[in-house]
């Protein structure tokens, strides 16, 4: 019995997400499906390559043999199918993307719309996700992610410039006053993102880096929410202009400025060192730079407000 390649891309995917059913889901196939084409493929290697538990699948020594091989196999095949697809002119195959929830929502995924209507032979698959994933073992084309670059195996192309913003509601500061320096930032009720792993704000100051720790009047992973809680008025966030920019030039935040400049950060599309750009990447890339902008739009609350938007924040600081 010979080896078929659709046993091999399952045991690869099965190695990667290290359940079945976690790789079935990747390859949009029944779990009974991934199941029996492991099972072909360890018959026609007369060997076991997973040793099957109740919690998790790990590897035998013959599957940890066999995986490296395995992997770039299936990597030869996709470089060559794309390798294929260039020669023709179009963009083709599976795509899987990894990126933040809010960003996701707001602006790639209504920038990728009318990518996706002009390349309808690509099959993208985005997964929105706060946490950081590893592209690699978990079976991503690429990941899209806001912030310092930690892992070194990724191989980034930068999107647009980003920087935090210190904001509030109106009417949080209309009863707690405006700091204006970090000492009085200390003493106000602050909203943190625990994704970033800290409990304290980073700024720049003529000296250097200076940290402020506020009271936590609330911990959240997510931004869609932190955006919410600030604008209800439980504390101050600092958070991404792509979030709160709307926000603010329509007069539901206020930014806050304490005479500190928030460190300069990245929004980067990030895929695994030592896996070739598939040409559907990087025409993603360019198509996301292209529809962002530089300085990227959401950068526009800080230019003068129109009439009728100023009106209307106005009106609604009276009301707050």
């Amino acid at each position: 019995m010979g080896l078929k390649l659709d046993g091999i891309a399952s045991f690869v995917a099965v190695a990667e997400s290290g359940s079945i059913s976690e790789a079935a889901r990747r390859l949009q196939l029944a779990k009974s499906v991934v199941s029996e084409r492991l099972a072909e493929l360890e018959r026609a290697l007369g060997a076991t390559l997973l040793h099957r538990t109740t919690r998790r699948l790990n590897l035998t020594e013959d599957g940890t043999a066999f995986l490296e091989r395995a992997t770039r196999i299936v990597r030869e095949v996709e470089d060559a199918s794309a390798d294929m697809a260039e020669r023709r002119g179009t963009l083709s195959g599976p795509m899987r993307i990894s990126a933040p929830v809010t960003f996701g929502r707001m602006h790639l995924g209504p920038a990728l719309y009318p990518f996706l209507a002009e390349h309808a032979a690509i099959e993208m698959t985005l997964e929105f996700d706060d946490r950081r994933v590893d592209a690699a073992a978990d079976g991503f084309d690429a990941v899209v992610r806001h912030g310092p670059l930690l892992d070194s195996r990724l191989v980034a192309w930068k999107l647009a410039p980003s920087r935090r913003v210190l904001v509030a509601s109106p009417a949080y500061l209309k009863r707690h006053g405006t700091p204006s320096s970090a000492q009085q930032l200390q003493d106000h009720r602050a909203i943190f993102y625990t994704n970033r792993g800290v409990a304290d704000w980073r700024f720049e100051g003529p000296e250097g880096a200076v940290v402020v720790r506020a009271r936590a009047a609330l911990r959240l992973n997510n931004g869609d929410v932190m955006h919410d809680a600030v604008a209800a008025g439980l504390g101050l966030g600092l958070m991404p202009s792509f979030i709160a920019g709307e926000s603010l030039r329509q007069g539901l935040l206020q930014a806050v400025d304490i005479g500190l400049e928030t460190p300069q950060e990245w929004l980067y599309v990030a895929h695994p060192e030592g896996r070739r750009a598939s040409a559907k990447l990087r025409a993603m890339v360019e198509w996301l730079r292209t529809a962002f902008g530089d300085p990227p739009y959401w950068e526009r609350w800080r230019e003068p407000l129109t009439e009728p938007v100023r009106r209307a924040a106005a009106k609604r600081r009276q009301s707050g």
